[in-house]
C-alpha cells in the first residue's frame, strides 16, 4: 500500500481524512515521521496555501504528500473569512471564537448563503496536483449539533435539515468540501 504524509497538525482533520483514506493508502501524520513545528500558510488563497504546506512536508522529507486549505465562504461578508476561516477570530482563536464572531457578524442579515471550499495539493514525486471539493449552504443563527469541528455546528448545507455538527462523521464525510476533494484524490490515486 503506498505510503503518504498529510501535512496537518489539526488532529479533527487527519482523523476525519484517515477514514476517508484507510484501505487507499497508509497515511502517515507528521508526528509519525518526527516533522514538528508550525507549517507555514501565507498564501492569500486557498490553492497557495494547500501547496505551501505540502511543499514544506516534501522539502523536509522527499516523500510523496499532501495537504489542505479549507475556507468558509459567506455571500453577505463579501467571501469572507475565506482563507483566513481558521483564524478569523485572531491568531490564536479557539473554535467557539471563530462562531461567535460569525454570528455577531450574521446578525440580522437575510443573505445567509455560504460555501465551503477545500482544496488539497497532492505533490507527488515533485509535481504538485490540486483536487477541489465545494458544498453549498447556510449560515445558521445559531449553534446546533456536537459532532465535527470548526464551523460545523453552524453550517447546514443545501438539500439537509442540519448543521454538519448533528450529522454522523460518514455522512457528512459523502457530502462535505472535505470528502468530495478526498474523494476526488482517492480516484486519482487508484488510477495510478
Amino acid at each position: 500500500m503506498k505510503e503518504i504524509i498529510f501535512a496537518t497538525n489539526n488532529k479533527h482533520k487527519l482523523t476525519e481524512v484517515g477514514k476517508m483514506l484507510a484501505g487507499y493508502v497508509k497515511l502517515m501524520c507528521l508526528d509519525e515521521i518526527g516533522l514538528s513545528g508550525d507549517i507555514p500558510e501565507t498564501a492569500d488563497t486557498l490553492e497557495g496555501n494547500a501547496l505551501q504546506k505540502a511543499q514544506w512536508v516534501y522539502d523536509r522529507t522527499g516523500k510523496d504528500c499532501f495537504a489542505d486549505d479549507t475556507g468558509l465562504e459567506v455571500e453577505a461578508l463579501d467571501g469572507r473569512p475565506g482563507v483566513f476561516s481558521a483564524r478569523y477570530a485572531g491568531e490564536h482563536c479557539t473554535f467557539d471564537d471563530n462562531i461567535n464572531k460569525m454570528l455577531a457578524e450574521m446578525e440580522g442579515k437575510t443573505n445567509r448563503k455560504a460555501c465551503f471550499r477545500t482544496v488539497i495539493c497532492l505533490i507527488e514525486n515533485g509535481v504538485p496536483k490540486y483536487f477541489e471539493g465545494r458544498v453549498d449552504g447556510v449560515i445558521l443563527t445559531e449553534r446546533y449539533g456536537k459532532e465535527g469541528f470548526g464551523y460545523d455546528p453552524i453550517f447546514m448545507p443545501d438539500r439537509f435539515a442540519v448543521s454538519f455538527a448533528e450529522m454522523p462523521l460518514e455522512v457528512k464525510n459523502r457530502i462535505s468540501h472535505r470528502g468530495i476533494a478526498v474523494a476526488k484524490l482517492v480516484k486519482y490515486l487508484q488510477e495510478q
